[in-house]
């Protein structure tokens, strides 16, 4: 399916093409699209802000969907970047898919570049989006301009990374309120009508069960010393999932990577301190140009 203008109307019938049309407004003052695209094995909403620059594609965390980057999409466009971002599978807007075939989430995101019509991007993923970026830089680099990972784990598998990742959250911790394991005590507490926005995005990001979409790579330490690639890593000082000390271990590993902590937040950096994460994101692309 073409991509067509974006237009935030009712729609008369439960498909996936009508659910999209209740998504919340997008909030760029520029033409852009929203639509979704038919790909082989699976349909993924998506929004696009268009233009002739670099294409900047965003992969959110597991408890969001292709809405939650609203403080991101005009500061990449206002920088001459074109913006996507889109849901998962089982995320607002896209496929469910079936459990007996979920497909790879690396797969998928190869499937809507192709969509797109995009050879080369720079690639942003955050926590559980991270992981589907990193897992796809490991398979096509080649379509990489760069890859930018934030406040994730990142799935390594090596026993003594995963031990210790595994051993900084108590028993229960899943079961926890969402806010309080994504989000910074600094930021609850300052800024509760963000935290509520963001829990609004959150119960709605996931409409029916969550797919869990296996990785298409084994992701290890040795796997990244091998990636030929501009990447920056970041957290959050308060990240209860990878803190500081524990991204920079993982930095050893990666041979050209760059680390930045954002300070006074937890696991979603990019919504609770937008300012700094849009300018740490900025720098980094300005020093990594396709050309």
């Amino acid at each position: 399916m073409r991509p067509a203008a974006y237009a935030a109307q009712p729609s008369k019938a439960p498909t996936i093409e009508g659910r999209r049309r209740n998504l919340r407004p997008l909030g760029i003052t520029q033409r852009m699209i929203e639509a979704v695209a038919a790909l082989p094995d699976t349909s993924l909403a998506y929004w696009d802000t268009g233009g002739p620059g670099e294409p900047v594609l965003l992969l959110h965390p597991g408890t969001g969907s292709l809405e939650i980057w609203e403080h991101q999409r005009p500061a990449l466009a206002a920088a001459g970047y074109r913006a996507i971002g889109y849901s998962r599978r089982g995320h607002r807007g896209s496929d469910p898919g079936s459990a007996e075939a979920p497909g790879t989430g690396s797969g998928d995101l190869a499937a809507l570049l192709d969509h797109l019509g995009i050879a080369r991007c720079h690639l942003v993923g955050a926590a559980a989006g991270g992981i589907v970026a990193l897992d796809f830089a490991l398979s096509r680099a080649d379509r990489l301009i760069s890859l930018t990972l934030s406040c994730s784990i990142l799935g390594i598998a090596d026993p003594d990374y995963a031990a210790v990742s595994e051993g900084l959250r108590p028993p229960g911790f899943a079961a926890m309120p969402p806010e309080f394991r994504e989000l910074g005590p600094s930021y609850r507490a300052a800024n509760p009508a963000g935290v509520a926005s963001w829990l609004e995005l959150e119960h709605r990001a996931i409409p029916g069960r969550q797919l869990r979409q296996p990785t298409a790579n084994r992701i290890t330490f040795a796997a990244l010393r091998a990636l030929d690639l501009p990447c920056l890593l970041m957290t959050g000082d308060a990240d209860l999932w990878i803190p500081p000390s524990l991204l920079r271990q993982v930095a050893t590993h990666v041979p050209r990577a760059e680390t930045r902590v954002i300070a006074e937040c937890g696991h979603s950096a990019h919504w609770e301190q937008p300012a700094a994460f849009n300018a740490a994101l900025l720098d980094f692309l300005g020093r990594y140009p396709a050309a």
